[in-house]
């Protein structure tokens, strides 16, 4: 098959990319003909993703699209991120077979992290009138010159959920955003459930549990990701512990600051960005895995990451995380922003290590029989062959 891919970037970044190129080059293996409608490069990998996607095509309005369908006369095309209207625009109105992978809250939220920026509350509103007013989504940052906010189209909003609409299929990674969707007026027989599967473990690699009492927290340090949530729930604990917070972001200094002032300087260990040589290192040391995102996580693939390595998680009930995370079976799925909670569930696993061992086992063995990478990529091409059939049906017009 031809498969034209179509992302807002062109090389590594985050999660988005990750999912892209690692699904592109396993379809390219397997024999399909790959190509890419892309935005501007990241610096970073751009020649393994040039290597991946032979085929390559600048975005730039319609004319881009029309010359990249011409040229590459795809089967099926892959959206991934992509907010350019134009784009979108111009990809429905060819009526190719359209593919729509949901990374996260973009399309239909205009914060686009589906929480109240005050109250950090959760929201559960369909895009309406009320983005508007109470929430204020219209506002947001300036990150340009000029004054440090401004503000952006509700009806651009509108629009885009219509277009979207019109896809084909709509791939999303939980149930919870599959309700998502539902809730935004989507056609529940377009949308399809395909989890991300996370890169493979280390055979043979697993945790001592030893006693150093180790919690380890990987992942962007922004304030959904709730750090400073984890932070006080650790001034409730009452094992002895070490925490190493690995990874970093713009929520960082605050969330030091933090560590500091709730006595936490001497058992929290800020670390920033580590190899992924070196993060398993402290998995083998690792007794739990804390997710304190209270923002609406669509999945959570660290979560998915570290059952490779049989350790247990104990995360927030927040968004996607409960398609995974089972309360008492491999790990503990703690109701949202229950600081005290979540510092005994953390205590638990870290008072009966035979326990702790207990639901590492059960991830791992939970999320070798549900994301397997095999069955993940084979279902993504059954489903652009579904697709791909549209194509021939309209040719038969």
């Amino acid at each position: 098959m031809r498969i034209l891919y179509v992302h807002e970037r062109f090389g590594a970044l985050a999660g988005a990319e990750a999912n892209a190129h690692i699904t592109a080059t396993e379809l390219g293996l397997r024999g399909n003909r790959m190509g890419i409608l892309h935005g501007p490069g990241t610096g970073r990998g751009e020649d393994a993703w040039c290597t991946t996607f032979p085929e390559r095509f600048p975005i730039g309005g319609k004319e881009a699209v029309a010359r990249a369908l011409r040229e590459f006369q795809p089967d099926a095309v892959y959206v991934h991120k992509m907010s350019d209207l134009e784009t979108i625009d111009a990809l429905v109105a060819s009526g190719v077979p359209l593919v729509r992978m949901v990374h996260d809250h973009d399309i239909y939220c205009m914060r686009s992290y589906k929480y109240d920026y005050l109250t950090r509350k959760i929201c559960t509103r369909a895009a309406g009138p009320a983005c508007i007013f109470p929430c204020l989504a219209s506002v947001v940052r300036n990150p340009g010159p000029g004054l440090p906010l401004k503000l952006q189209s509700f009806s651009e909003k509108l629009r885009e959920i219509a277009l979207n609409r019109r896809f084909n299929r709509m791939v999303v990674v939980t149930q919870y955003m599959r309700d998502e969707l539902l809730r935004n007026g989507f056609d529940a027989d377009r949308i399809r459930i395909h989890a991300p599967v996370p890169r493979p473990g280390v055979a043979g690699l697993s945790s001592t549990f030893s006693d150093r009492n180790l919690i380890i927290y990987a992942g962007q340090i922004i304030r959904g990701k709730g750090v400073d949530v984890m932070l006080k729930a650790l001034a409730k604990m009452k094992n002895n512990f070490e925490c190493i917070i690995l990874g970093d972001g713009n929520h960082r200094a605050a969330c030091e600051k933090l560590s500091r002032k709730l006595g936490l300087q001497d058992r929290v260990h800020f670390k920033g960005f580590v190899s992924q040589d070196e993060l398993k290192n402290y998995y083998k040391e690792c007794t739990a895995v804390a997710l304190p995102s209270v923002w609406p996580e669509p999945i959570a693939t660290i979560g998915l990451e570290v059952m490779r390595y049989g350790l247990p998680v104990v995360g927030f009930d927040a968004g996607g995380i409960k398609d995974w995370l089972i309360d008492g079976h491999n790990g503990f799925l703690v109701p949202w922003m229950d600081t005290d909670i979540f510092a005994q569930r953390l205590d638990t696993l870290l008072g009966d290590k035979a326990l702790a061992r207990e639901l590492g086992e059960n991830g791992l063995q939970l999320v070798s029989e549900r994301y397997d990478f095999d069955s993940y990529i084979s279902d993504l091409e059954d489903l652009f062959v579904e697709v791909s059939a549209t194509k021939l049906d309209l040719a038969l017009v």
